[in-house]
């Protein structure tokens, strides 16, 4: 007897099919949440920039000769997106993908939970100035700098792999590899420096005042132009603005507020000097006078806004600075204390300058000079930091009205320690102490200096 065994084809049918391998996507790291996607040794080593542009091994053609071109004036090299965290400059993968990093992700949910994913392998990073200087992360290059550029940066790995305890596939492999990209900074023309006749003295930081080139721009934005050199000014004082990224020389128009005056003159493809001009006593006899005639008060604080234009009319480079102080001289006429302050009173309420609007050297606990103070008696070059702290020796400035070169200038600051009016050094900022303008007859004398407001 033949027995018929009966097969239920709808159970055969799915068994069958859950027995199959359901595949999803890999585990792969990512620096940005999840745009960029990196499973191999190729996207491991690239690099984005802001405006979109990314490159790979296979990608990058830049060279020495050709280098990639940062989208943005003052882009540092952390604004380059690598997975190399911009606190270091190398990594092991396990750690990247830990706390506070988590550079990772799976579109399937793997790997979640104690132990869900792991990682070997490192990653390197290393960035070199066209000499094979190191270069730190956060520097901005710069076009001011060329003997700096093109930078010369390095991405490198040992093998590892990313693995996820479950899923299909559950890994990516990365093999050792290297990618050098040589990058230049934004080529937009831009003002490097504002350079003073007398580049005399050391400064408080070196993102402000450079000894051998002048005081650095610190804002390109109208709203903060105030954080510019310079903030005082006196007629006829005068600074260049030196000038990278252009091929011609630009026209400028001079800019007017508040009685004073900008002017560009002697404009070249690199640099123009700029003159200040405004209210002023030039007249000898007027120096001489117990009783001068009123000169003009400037309306103040006002900003500058300076325009270089190419031949076309179109704005090439622009530079901006706010006014809030101006100095008038007493040419060069001596005095005491008592006169020098009529003198300012009479010329249009002008008043006698404190400490602090001439000079930052410490007055160590005796008088207020301006902030942030210098470490000794003597200025630290810093914008904001008084008349002579900004502009230097100001009689070395042809066509100035200071006529006495190495001058003591005085203040309406009483030192009652020292029981003496103060008075400051034009060459150093130094405060001079008590019967350091004492002449034969006793009588202390020392030249002058008005400032409004």
């Amino acid at each position: 007897m033949v027995v018929l065994q009966s097969i239920s084809f709808s159970n055969y049918a799915l068994t069958t099919k859950t027995t199959n391998i359901i595949y999803g996507s890999a585990p792969y790291l990512t620096f940005d949440g999840g745009r960029t996607r990196v499973t191999n040794t190729e996207a491991l080593l690239g690099i984005s920039l802001s405006d979109g542009r990314r490159f790979t091994p296979t990608t990058n053609n830049s060279s020495s000769t050709n280098p990639i071109e940062l989208p943005v004036v003052g882009q540092s090299f952390n604004d380059i997106g690598m997975l190399v965290p911009t606190d270091t400059n190398s990594i092991a993968l396990s750690s990247l993908i830990g706390t506070p990093y988590n550079y990772w992700g799976d579109d399937d949910g793997d790997g979640q939970g104690v132990n869900g994913v792991t990682a070997t392998g490192s990653l390197y990073l290393s960035i070199a100035d066209k000499i094979g200087r190191t270069v730190a992360r956060n520097e901005v290059p710069t076009i001011c700098d060329n003997n700096k550029a093109p930078y010369k940066l390095t991405l490198s790995n040992s093998e590892g792999r990313l693995t996820t305890r479950y899923g299909v596939p559950n890994e990516s492999r990365f093999g050792a590899g290297r990618a050098i990209y040589y990058i230049k900074p934004n080529q937009t023309p831009t003002v490097c420096y504002a350079r003073l006749q007398v580049d005399w003295g050391r400064g408080l930081s070196n993102a402000v005042w450079n000894a051998y080139r002048g005081f650095l721009p610190q804002s390109f934005t109208p709203s903060s132009y105030g954080l510019n050199f310079p903030t005082t000014g006196s007629n006829n004082l005068y600074f260049d603005l030196i000038i990278a990224g252009t091929n011609q020389a630009l026209s400028w128009a001079p800019v007017s507020h508040g009685g004073i005056t900008a002017t560009m003159t002697d404009s070249t493809s690199t640099s123009v000097r700029v003159t200040l001009t405004g209210p002023v006593v030039t007249d000898p006899n007027q120096w001489d006078s117990d009783n001068p005639d009123e000169i003009d008060k400037p309306s103040l604080s006002q900003v500058f806004e300076l325009v270089g234009r190419d031949s076309r009319g179109n704005a090439v480079v622009k530079y901006g600075f706010e006014l809030k102080q101006w100095f008038v001289s007493r040419g060069n006429a001596w005095g005491t204390n008592s006169s020098m302050e009529s003198w300012c009173n009479k010329i249009g309420g002008y008043r006698m300058p404190k400490v602090r609007d001439l000079t930052n050297a410490n007055c160590q606990g005796w008088c207020q000079s301006a902030t942030p103070s210098s470490p000794d008696n003597e200025y630290r070059r810093h914008i904001g930091g008084g008349f002579f702290t900004e502009w230097g020796p100001v009689s070395h400035y042809t066509g100035s009205s200071f006529h006495i070169t190495g001058g003591y200038y005085w203040t309406g600051e009483y030192d009652y320690m020292h029981s003496v009016f103060n008075a400051v050094y034009e060459n150093t900022g130094a405060i001079v102490l008590a019967g350091g303008l004492n002449p034969p007859n006793g009588v202390r004398r020392a030249a002058g200096v008005c400032v409004y407001p």
